[in-house]
């Protein structure tokens, strides 16, 4: 049984804390807890997001009375929605996984046979490993439309790079840790580069901006590369 607690989050914000760990099935009730909050339209709410293993709840403070404590009174309404929800499991639309195409290694994946050779098998095998699962979208983060996705094969899991790139071109598919995730638009960072797909993930002029959204699963489909032109085109 989960426990959940409620912590402030700057002046417009609360925080439920569900767990300290990345943990799938505390990750399940994260997403299964946002999308009920969201259900509710409690006045004031304006948004609601998951992560690991807690809930972001922004709230706008203008919505609430002159005199009102609005952090009191928003945490006491989201303790009444959640008492309906925590600790039971949801049954869960299940739509089919989203595919997304990459192209593996060469210019797009230059950590490739980094990643091939701390995990000591073959770059045939790392891509065989990394496109075979099926992911969770566990939650968006670090920069718009970024999906952190849980599932990745124990044998990929491989420490992010000593130095930080400055840019990481849009579309790179990457392993940080014991993570996969795909770079929504030209940003630093330090996962190991194992791909790239065509894909454009956060596009602000589309009705929903990101492409994947927490407890969407994914899959990956490997391309070569006259297809990745192809499709970005």
């Amino acid at each position: 049984m989960i426990t959940p607690s409620i912590e402030a989050l700057g002046d417009s914000a609360l925080l439920i804390r569900l767990g300290d760990r990345i943990d799938d099935a505390l990750n399940d009730a994260a997403i299964d807890l946002s999308d009920f909050l969201r259900s509710q339209k409690l006045t004031g709410v304006r948004e609601v997001a998951p992560a690991y293993a807690s809930v972001c709840v922004r709230y706008d403070i203008t919505a609430f009375a002159s005199g009102t404590n609005a952090f009191d009174d928003i945490s006491e309404r989201v303790r009444r929605a959640m008492a309906d929800v925590v600790g039971i499991k949801r049954e869960r639309q299940t739509p089919d996984p989203v595919e997304i195409p990459v192209c593996y290694g060469g210019p797009f994946g230059l950590d490739l046979a980094d990643v091939a050779a701390h995990c000591g098998i073959g770059i045939a095998e790392v891509i065989d490993r990394h496109a075979s699962p099926e992911y969770v979208v566990a939650m968006l983060g670090f920069m718009p439309g970024f999906p952190y996705l849980r599932g990745l094969d124990d044998r990929l899991h491989t420490p992010r790079r000593a130095t930080p790139r400055t840019r990481v071109p849009a579309g790179s598919v990457a392993i940080g840790g014991a993570q996969t995730g795909v770079y929504p638009s030209e940003l630093p960072g330090g996962w190991l580069l194992i791909g790239r797909t065509p894909l454009t993930l956060f596009d602000p002029s589309r009705t929903q901006p990101a492409l994947l959204l927490p407890g969407q699963r994914v899959r990956f489909k490997p391309i070569d590369a006259h297809e990745f032109d192809t499709e970005r085109a």
